[in-house]
C-alpha cells in the first residue's frame, strides 16, 4: 500500500508525534509511506524510510495556492492509495486540492477538540463529503464536533491514539534505571507534566496548584518538560510564586520515556485535550496519573488514575496531595491498573492495524 500523510507541520506535540509513529510502523510493515508537512521546520523525524515533503505554505493567498499545488503535483506523482491528512489546516487543503486532483481515498483526522471557531467548524461542515472518512481521536471529541455541527451525527469515528509500549515500559529494572539517570534531588520525589507550553495546557494553573501542594508535601519538586511561546511568561510566574528552587522547565525533550519511568506521579493540568497522549503514555509507563477531565482525558483514563474538573486548581492540588500520599500498594494497584489498560486500548500496533483497516475501507461509519 501506498500512503501519503499530509500534517500541518511536523513541530513538537502529541498530534505530530503520532503521526511520525503511524509512518514508521506503516514503513516497518513494508508500506511505501510519505508525510508531507504544510509549513514550518521539522522537529519529529520519522525513520529512514519515510520521504519528507515540504509544501512550503504560507498565511498570503498566493502562498496557499502554491501550497495547493504542490500538493496536488504531489498526490499526481506518488499516487497514493490513500491520503490521510491531520490537524485542522492539513484536513482542510486536503479535501479543497481534491476537488482538482482524484484521490483513490481521502481519511481526515482531527485531533483537537478546540480546533477553531465557527468558521473553521462551518468548513468542516461545508467540505464534509469531499472526504471518505472523518475521524477523531476519542469518542468525546467526535460528540464535541458533532454537537459544534462541523460533522453530521454518524459521519466522524474515534479512533485512539497509540503508544509505543516497549518504549513506555514499566518494568522495575528500567524504572530504576531511569531513575538513576534522570531522578529528582536526594530526598526529593518528582511530580512530572509534559506538554507544549501554550495557553491550552494551562501550566500557570499547575504552578499555582504546586504553591497550594507545598502545605501537605514539601519534599516534591515539579519537572515541566516541553517548550512554547509561553515559557518566559511561565518562568516569571514560578518566580513569583516563589518556586524557583522547587519547579525545572526542562525545555523540549527526547527521553521522555525515562523521565516518565522516574517520576512520582505525573501530572496533567489542560483546559482542553483531544486524546491526551501523555497520560497513556505515563500509565504505560506504570507512573500514577493526576489528570483534568478535558476532552477524552477521561475516556483514556477510565478510572485508572485520579480525575479532577479542568480549570479547578484548588481540586488538582487536592487530588495531587491524594496521589503523592497514597501508600505504596495502592500506587502499585494504580499502576498496574493503568498499565493493563495502555495495553488493552493504546497498543500502537493495534491502532496501525485498525487504521490500515479504515485505509482499504474495510471499516465504515
Amino acid at each position: 500500500m501506498r500512503a501519503l500523510l499530509v500534517v500541518t507541520g511536523l513541530q513538537l506535540g502529541g498530534a505530530e508525534r503520532q503521526v511520525v509513529d503511524l509512518a514508521d510502523r506503516l514503513a516497518a510493515r513494508g508500506h511505501a509511506v510519505a508525510i508531507a508537512y504544510l509549513t514550518g521546520d521539522v522537529a519529529v523525524r520519522p525513520g529512514a524510510a519515510v520521504e519528507l515533503y515540504p509544501l512550503g505554505f504560507s498565511k498570503t493567498p498566493r502562498g496557499v495556492l502554491r501550497g495547493c499545488g504542490r500538493l496536488g503535483r504531489l498526490v499526481r506523482e506518488w499516487r497514493p492509495d490513500v491520503v490521510h491528512s491531520h490537524m485542522v489546516h492539513a484536513n482542510l487543503v486536503a479535501r479543497i486540492v481534491r476537488l482538482i486532483v482524484p484521490m483513490r481515498r481521502l481519511i481526515c483526522t482531527a485531533h483537537s477538540p478546540a480546533e477553531g471557531g465557527r468558521t473553521v467548524m462551518l468548513a468542516y461542515r461545508l467540505t464534509d463529503r469531499l472526504a471518505d472518512l472523518s475521524t477523531h481521536v476519542s469518542r468525546a471529541a467526535v460528540e464535541t464536533f458533532e454537537r459544534a455541527g462541523a460533522v453530521p451525527r454518524g459521519r466522524m469515528l474515534p479512533v485512539l491514539n497509540g503508544v509505543d509500549l516497549r518504549s513506555f515500559s514499566n518494568t522495575p529494572e528500567l524504572r530504576a534505571q531511569s531513575r538513576c539517570r534522570v531522578g529528582p534531588r536526594p530526598g526529593m520525589r518528582l511530580l512530572l507534566s509534559v506538554g507544549r507550553l501554550a495557553e491550552e495546557k494551562n501550566h500557570a494553573g499547575l504552578l499555582r496548584a504546586f504553591v497550594r501542594l507545598g502545605e501537605q508535601c514539601p519534599d516534591v519538586d515539579l519537572w515541566i518538560a516541553g517548550d512554547g511561546p509561553l515559557r518566559q511568561a511561565l518562568e516569571r510566574l514560578r518566580s513569583t510564586l516563589g518556586l524557583d528552587d522547587r519547579v525545572v522547565f526542562l525545555g523540549a525533550r527526547e527521553d521522555v520515556p525515562d523521565l516518565m519511568r522516574a517520576a512520582d506521579v505525573f501530572v496533567l493540568s489542560s483546559r482542553f485535550e483531544g486524546f491526551g497522549l501523555v497520560v497513556a503514555e505515563a500509565m504505560a509507563s506504570g507512573t500514577p496519573v493526576v489528570a483534568t477531565d478535558a476532552g477524552g482525558v477521561a475516556e483514556v483514563l477510565n478510572g485508572a488514575g485520579i480525575l479532577v474538573s479542568a480549570g479547578d486548581e484548588a481540586a488538582l492540588a487536592r487530588g495531587l496531595a491524594q496521589a503523592l500520599m497514597m501508600d505504596s500498594a495502592s500506587a502499585a494497584e494504580m499502576a498496574a491498573a493503568a498499565r493493563r489498560r495502555a495495553e488493552d486500548r493504546f497498543d500502537i500496533e493495534r491502532v496501525v492495524d485498525t487504521w490500515l483497516e479504515l485505509y482499504r475501507g474495510k471499516i465504515a461509519c
